[in-house]
Order: C-alpha cells, then sequence, then structure tokens
C-alpha cells in the first residue's frame, strides 16, 4: 500500500520511467506468451525460442533496475527511519514498485494476447492473429500465468538486490575525496568477449553454418559477449577519462575526465551492455548481406530486436539522468564560484566526444569479427 501511495504521488517524469517499465514488461509477456502458442501448435523448437525470449528479459530487467536506482521515492532522507523506513524499508518499497509496473505490463500483455487469439471479444480485430497464435488449442492457463510472472520476479528480485543497503565502513567517507581509480573488471570483461566470440566461431561450424549451425550456442557466445562489455566498460570509461586528464590539460578536460572517472561504474555497464547490442545488430545485418542470415524475420523478431535496443537506449538514459543528479551539488558548487555555463556545457560535450571515440570502433570491431566468424 505504500508503494502504491509513493507511485500515485511521483512526478510525471518518473511515473513515465515507470510506464517504459511496464510497456518492456508487456512486450516480453507477449514474446512469451506467442511462444507458448507456437509450442502447443509445433512443440519443436519451442526451447531454443524460448531462450531467445532471455535476450529482451535480460534487457528488461536491467531497465527495472535502473528505473529503480533513479526513483526518488526510495531515497534515504533524514527523519523517514524514525517512522520506519530505513534502507531496507525502502529497498523493499523499490522491489514492490517494480512489482507493480511489471506485473501491469504483464497484464495487458495478457489480455492483448487473447484479444488477438479471439478468446475476448467486443474489440476491433478480434481474432486477428488466431492462425499464429494457435487459437484452436485450449491455452494452459497455468504455463501462461508462470511465464508471465517471470518479468516482475526477476525484476523485483534484481532491483531489491541492486539496492539492498550496504554496510560502510569507516575508511570510505576518506577514500570518497582521493582520486578514483580505473576501475576492476576490465581484463575480466577482455577474456569474457574472447570466449564469446570463440564460442560463436564454434557453434557456427557445421554444415548449415551462421546462424543455422547452432543457433543456441551463437546465443550463449553472444550473451558472453555481452556480459564481458558490460564488465569492460567501466573500465573503459575510466579511461577515457584518464585520457582527457593526460598531457598537460586545461580546466575543461579536467572537469571533463574527473567527471567520467566518477561516473564510470554508473554509465560504464549501461555504455558496454549498448555497445554489445549495437555489435549484434551490425552483425546480423552483415549477415544479412551476405546471405547468411536467418530465411525469415518476421514481426515477432523485429519486435524482440525493438524491447532490446528500446530497452537499452532508455536504460543509458536513465543512468545519465542518475549521473547529473549525482553531481547537482557539485555542478552547483562550481557556479557558485562563477564558473562560465559555457564552461560545464564543453565539459559535458567533451565528455560525450571521448565516449563516442572509444565505445564506436570497438562496436564496429566486435561486429565485423562476430559477423566474420558466424560467415560460413
Amino acid at each position: 500500500m505504500l508503494a502504491l501511495r509513493l507511485a500515485r504521488g511521483a512526478h510525471p517524469l518518473v511515473q513515465l520511467r515507470r510506464l517504459m517499465v511496464a510497456a518492456a514488461s508487456a512486450g516480453v509477456g507477449f514474446l512469451l506468451l506467442c511462444t507458448l502458442g507456437s509450442a502447443l501448435a509445433q512443440p519443436a523448437g519451442s526451447l531454443l525460442r524460448l531462450l531467445w525470449c532471455m535476450v529482451p528479459l535480460a534487457a528488461t530487467v536491467h531497465l527495472a533496475v535502473a528505473v529503480a536506482r533513479t526513483d526518488p521515492s526510495t531515497r534515504p532522507r533524514p527523519g523517514l527511519s524514525a517512522i520506519g523506513l530505513g534502507p531496507a524499508r525502502l529497498t523493499a518499497v523499490a522491489a514492490t514498485s517494480t512489482a507493480v509496473s511489471c506485473t501491469l505490463g504483464s497484464m495487458v500483455a495478457l489480455l492483448f494476447f487473447l484479444h488477438l487469439r479471439g478468446d475476448l471479444s467486443g474489440l476491433p480485430f478480434d481474432g486477428a492473429a488466431a492462425e499464429l497464435l494457435s487459437a484452436d488449442q485450449p491455452l494452459p492457463l497455468a504455463a501462461a500465468l508462470t511465464l508471465l510472472s517471470l518479468v516482475p520476479l526477476c525484476a523485483a528480485t534484481a532491483s531489491a538486490l541492486a539496492l539492498r543497503p550496504r554496510r560502510v565502513t569507516p575508511a570510505e567517507p576518506e577514500e570518497a575525496d582521493a582520486v578514483p581509480r580505473q576501475p576492476e573488471g576490465l581484463p575480466w570483461g577482455v577474456a569474457l568477449v574472447a570466449a564469446g566470440l570463440a564460442v560463436e566461431a564454434y557453434a557456427s561450424r557445421g554444415a548449415a553454418g551462421g546462424l543455422d549451425g547452432s543457433p543456441a550456442g551463437v546465443l550463449g557466445g553472444w550473451a558472453l559477449t555481452a556480459l564481458g562489455l558490460a564488465m569492460a566498460g567501466p573500465g573503459l570509461t575510466a579511461f577515457c577519462g584518464r585520457l582527457l586528464q593526460s598531457a598537460r590539460p586545461g580546466a575543461m578536460r579536467l572537469l571533463a575526465g574527473r567527471a567520467l572517472q566518477q561516473e564510470a561504474s554508473r554509465i560504464g555497464r549501461p555504455l558496454g551492455v549498448l555497445c554489445a547490442v549495437a555489435s549484434g545488430a551490425i552483425a546480423l545485418t552483415s549477415l544479412y548481406d551476405a546471405g547468411s542470415g536467418p530465411d525469415s524475420f518476421g514481426p515477432l523478431a523485429g519486435l524482440g530486436v525493438a524491447l532490446v535496443m528500446g530497452c537499452t537506449t532508455a536504460t543509458l538514459l536513465t543512468a545519465t539522468l542518475e549521473a547529473r543528479h549525482a553531481r547537482a551539488d557539485t555542478t552547483d558548487t562550481l557556479r557558485r564560484l562563477g564558473t562560465p555555463a559555457k564552461l560545464l556545457r564543453g565539459a559535458a560535450t567533451l565528455r560525450a566526444a571521448a565516449l563516442l571515440t572509444i565505445f564506436t570502433p570497438l562496436t564496429w570491431a566486435v561486429a565485423h569479427l562476430a559477423a566474420l566468424l558466424l560467415t560460413p
């Protein structure tokens, strides 16, 4: 009940982010139900189709966690602990709010699915996709509800784990004022990217080659690559910050570099995930141009691609907004000291340019290497 009251009184921008989570949950729920409908008519290959649905599911959970982190109603504030709203209670509120948004999307997906099957009447397009959704087969309600519960459960659990209270040691406040280090994880990220590309190359061997050789193996290899890029993202972002501060930097380069180093852990992982998604899209386009792609690209596949691209982009924008709020006090202090607004805008532009300089060639290289390995 507390989560519902906080959700009702939130800012319109916060409500918009929650609606994005609900919309993404509705899309994933519809994909899962379509997979169930395909399995009723053609059981062969249903497990593989379900595995491919895990990609937009993971992207939706990632977005839900990013939205929960930026939700102002779940931030600790003075006086809340006195009324029983400590860090643990606020974490539970955040997880509940995430579950409510995702459950709303799942309910919309179920209604839309039943409507297109023809099980519900009284609206336009009744039964418009009856053949595609196997309307001649009875829908197992328990299986449908189980699939629809995946997104709320996964998103709520991930949000609770990401926002769980952490014990602060006495040494941490002193270390916060020091120069931030290059985050760890870059070597492991590079190793996982190499391992993912190797798995993709091994899975594409055989008579069919390309994506038709072993689709599950190709998906597993891409997942390893995406995980590696997500792990390497913070390190690469911190490297951009160090690069900007090298060779006698001026005030603008110092501000841009220090901000990137401080925000490396916050925006590096969404950048890495977006890099992985973009490289996968480029590789798939290259395979189509070379005639090695799948034979068909239906509307459900298009929905899945749109969900993944939209969720990863929205997650990066949400993380960027969170980073902006985190440095709001520093920005206000600089303005009170007389720092020109042109200098602050120039530092923001320089940060974006540095990230594009590093991540764009990386995306291109991973995409073309994956396409080369998948080409029979």
